[in-house]
């Protein structure tokens, strides 16, 4: 297998891990701050996020429940399609809240890039700092 990176972002939230976690597993929410899907948090689980389609990709992000620890831990497979299904990257994404004295600091993780997906890493780096700018935003007007 070869060598792997992962690109990992944390944040400081100013908001208990039980408002973080409903923004990070019911659908609706993610679909506010991430791409629609059909998410259930349920070990095993198959689902999708949808992007809008672009040259060379579908939009398309298979995806499968790895791990619910509420409200603690999450990941999933991020799988996006190409041309052909099962042919594209498989990577992992694992959030993890950790309560702190001003509230919770999320760390999301995504693992498995290898040192020819340099382009998605850095398109990674830049997507999830502003999908994690939108989560913040959704989480702050969560009752």
């Amino acid at each position: 297998m070869p060598d792997t990176r992962s690109l990992v972002v944390e944040r400081d939230m100013a908001h208990p891990p039980q408002r973080i976690w409903r923004a990070l597993t019911q659908g609706p929410l993610i679909e506010e701050w991430l791409l629609q899907n059909d998410f259930q948090p349920i070990v095993g689980h198959k689902f999708r996020f949808q992007a809008p389609a672009r040259p060379n990709w579908s939009g398309v992000i298979e995806s499968e429940v790895l791990v619910v620890e509420p409200p603690t831990r999450l990941a999933y497979r991020w799988s996006p399609v190409g041309d052909q299904p099962g042919t594209g990257p498989q990577w992992v994404v694992t959030w993890t809240l950790t309560p702190i004295p001003t509230g919770t600091r999320l760390r999301m993780e995504q693992s498995g890039f290898t040192s020819e997906q340099e382009a998605n890493y850095k398109g990674a780096t830049y997507g999830w700092q502003k999908f994690l700018g939108n989560l913040e935003q959704v989480v702050a007007k969560l009752p």
